[in-house]
């Protein structure tokens, strides 16, 4: 089927009479906004997922470290023993003959020497203690060492699930991008998530929002510093200073003001007090969509600030842009 470009051409060359080619039609219009409203709802909704597993690798970093500390410091200790178990055997041996029983017992494997009763009846107590001693340091050594490898092995599978992830957020957005650059220009430059259906949920009255002060002096110095970075560039996975994703906008912002949110949108849904939206306060998370896949801040006025999508900068929506799910005051 020739577009209508295409055609104006066809009808040109055969000599016809010119026909100036359609614009494209509102239906049109609507259809690829819709397609760009769903694929940048998957992207962001990737792109919380691999925050979260992001978030989830840094954990098991910082434990496999603490894992890997404690087990140097086991060995440290297991050494520390063997030391003092040669200096002891070292003694014994000065005085008369080393003990056959007592070579025995500073093997490789103390643990099975300690378990002949006969030969720990012929050690003094001094021995006997410390050989008991490493013994239990010897079992803690290797229950680290087994901790570590575990935790070694869920960073290497969630590591390679990063990897998955980051790549459905760019397959996401390439997809968005190559939809988005079908539009004209200035539709392209006035595109906002929701475009799509932004008519029906206007038609759908909102509550009427108060026009109240902060609900804390935290709310109000994060709605300031979220205002600060007004026309930073979104970046998927970014919790600034200079470049933002949704939630890692509302991270910083609250982080500024001495709060520590989690991660996610989904997390910072329930990071919180749940208000009605008729109660809005600036400072409170406006979380959109089933999926709890955006959040913003409501910043008063029916506005709030919000990082939007890749290509757009923190900037003012209507509070109504997109479906809201709740509305959660830290």
């Amino acid at each position: 089927m020739l577009s209508a470009a295409a055609a104006a051409t066809a009808a040109l060359a055969g000599g016809a009479a010119p026909v100036a080619a359609a614009a494209p039609s509102p239906a049109a219009g609507q259809d690829t906004a819709t397609r760009l409203d769903r694929l940048y709802q998957q992207a962001e909704q990737a792109t919380e997922s691999y925050d979260a597993a992001q978030e989830r690798a840094q954990r098991l970093r910082a434990d496999l470290a603490t894992l890997q500390d404690r087990a140097a410091q086991g060995q440290q200790r297991v050494n520390e023993l063997r030391d003092e178990l040669g200096a002891l055997a070292a003694e014994q041996y000065r005085g008369g003959a080393l003990d056959p029983s007592f070579a025995l017992l500073l093997s490789d494997d103390p643990e099975d020497s300690l378990d002949r009763a006969a030969t720990l009846d012929r050690l003094g107590a001094r021995q006997t203690g410390r050989l008991r001693q490493l013994q239990d340091a010897e079992r803690a050594l290797q229950a680290q060492r087994s901790q570590a490898a575990g935790k070694l092995a869920e960073l290497n599978q969630t590591t390679a699930d990063l990897g998955r992830r980051k790549a459905a957020v760019q397959q996401a957005l390439a997809a968005a991008q190559r939809v988005l650059h079908t539009l004209p220009p200035a539709q392209q430059a006035g595109y906002a998530p929701g475009t799509a259906d932004r008519a029906s949920r206007d038609r759908a009255a909102l509550p009427a929002l108060p026009d109240l002060p902060a609900a804390s002096g935290r709310a109000a110095l994060a709605v300031a510093a979220a205002r600060q970075v007004l026309g930073a560039p979104y970046v998927w996975g970014a919790t600034g200073p200079h470049a933002f994703d949704c939630s890692g906008l509302m991270q910083y912002a609250y982080g500024r003001a001495g709060v520590s949110l989690p991660r996610t949108s989904q997390e910072q849904m329930n990071a919180g007090r749940h208000v009605p939206l008729d109660q809005a306060r600036p400072g409170d998370l406006i979380v959109y969509r089933g999926d709890a896949g955006h959040v913003a801040m409501y910043v008063g006025a029916g506005r709030v600030i919000h990082a939007p999508y890749p290509g757009a900068r923190v900037r003012y929506d209507p509070v109504g842009m997109m479906p809201i799910t709740v509305v959660t005051r830290p």
